[in-house]
């Protein structure tokens, strides 16, 4: 089992801009896919982004150009920048790898 640890979260303006980051403890993650997936109030868990092991990345619609989605193998980490805010963003946010999960960190877009 892989344990993550997010941080990063917060509150901000629209507009505004946090860096999401998400920290595991497996030995594998230079060879793995990390995604962000977030859950706003009342909705149902969803894909925001992918990183694959070769560096590929994809996003969801609503976040493209404004997200970015990057990793850093020597520590294990993968980041979500997201720049541009829109109350639409708020949710927790979690990463995944090989099918586990983080805590979840909450993002707050409000002015």
């Amino acid at each position: 089992q892989v344990q993550l640890v997010e941080s990063g979260g917060g509150l901000v303006q629209p507009g505004g801009s946090l860096k999401l980051s998400c920290t595991a403890s497996t030995s594998l993650f230079s060879v793995s896919s990390a995604r962000w997936f977030r859950q706003a109030p009342g909705k149902h868990r969803e894909f925001v982004a992918i990183i694959k092991d070769d560096g590929n990345t994809q996003y969801r619609g609503s976040v493209e150009g404004r997200f970015t989605i990057s990793r850093d193998n020597s520590k294990n980490t993968v980041y979500l920048e997201m720049n541009n805010l829109k109350p639409e963003d708020t949710a927790v946010y979690y990463c995944s790898v090989r099918g586990d999960w983080g805590q979840g960190t909450q993002v707050t877009v409000s002015s």
